[in-house]
């Protein structure tokens, strides 16, 4: 699963995690990639480590990859990338976007290397920007990452982008989109979807079965969860 939580406010205004919880919990996957995720951030999210709170409340194992870091008197404030599993992880490293100009948000690549039953599959996490001068770049940058790796791979995030663009048929080059075949890929804004944004791509070693844009709560985020079901080779 990838899903962009917009830090637990509901595409109808509200404030709830437990919408959060309870998508991810319906759904039973996995391994869940989640963008927008505070930690202490600000009075918006109530100052909650959003990461660790999904974490525990699901017992699952996760990593959280600030791109945001604010320090205040009483605590550094973030937000960034996250990964969630019910399986073990090996090891995991935050490559910041440190290539962007200063006046724009702050983004990153999250790499989770995971165990599932004794084979390490390398799992990435991203959320690209929408401005297109910058988001060919950052695309790159995600490639040239994951191409360092000889592991089974899932790519996911939210792209910011269309099949129709470059940076899409750049990433396909490479790797697989995990594609709905009954056309149900659309997932901004959630409650009546009009374009896809939220990607999984694959490597060579992982089969995709089944994809689809997932509608368990449409008002939990104003994006919805993307998820594909997958066999590993």
């Amino acid at each position: 699963m990838t899903f962009n939580i917009h830090h637990g406010r509901g595409i109808d205004g509200k404030l709830d995690l437990r919408r959060i919880k309870d998508v991810i919990k319906s759904s039973r996957a996995e391994i869940i990639a989640l963008n927008e995720v505070d930690k202490e951030f600000s009075f918006r999210s109530k100052y909650v480590d959003q990461a660790l709170w999904l974490a525990e409340n699901l017992q699952m194992n996760y990593v959280f990859g600030p791109t945001i870091h604010i320090k205040t008197k009483n605590r550094t404030r973030q937000y960034g990338n996250a990964l969630l599993t019910r399986f073990p992880i090996e090891s995991s490293c935050n490559h910041p976007f440190d290539f962007l100009p200063s006046f724009m948000e702050n983004r990153g690549l999250l790499e989770v290397h995971v165990n599932i039953n004794g084979k390490v599959i390398s799992c990435f996490v991203t959320h690209l920007s929408f401005a297109p001068f910058l988001h060919q770049q950052q695309a790159r940058f995600v490639l040239s990452k994951v191409r360092e790796t000889d592991q089974p791979t899932i790519l996911m995030g939210d792209w910011n982008m269309r099949p129709s663009s470059k940076s899409y048929s750049e990433v396909t080059q490479h790797l697989v989109d995990a594609k709905s075949s009954d056309g149900l890929d659309y997932t901004f804004p959630s409650k009546r979807p009009k374009v896809k944004l939220d990607y999984i791509f694959v490597s060579d070693g992982i089969k995709v079965i089944h994809a689809a844009a997932y509608t368990f709560n449409v008002l939990a985020s104003d994006h919805l969860p993307f998820v594909a079901e997958m066999d590993v080779l």
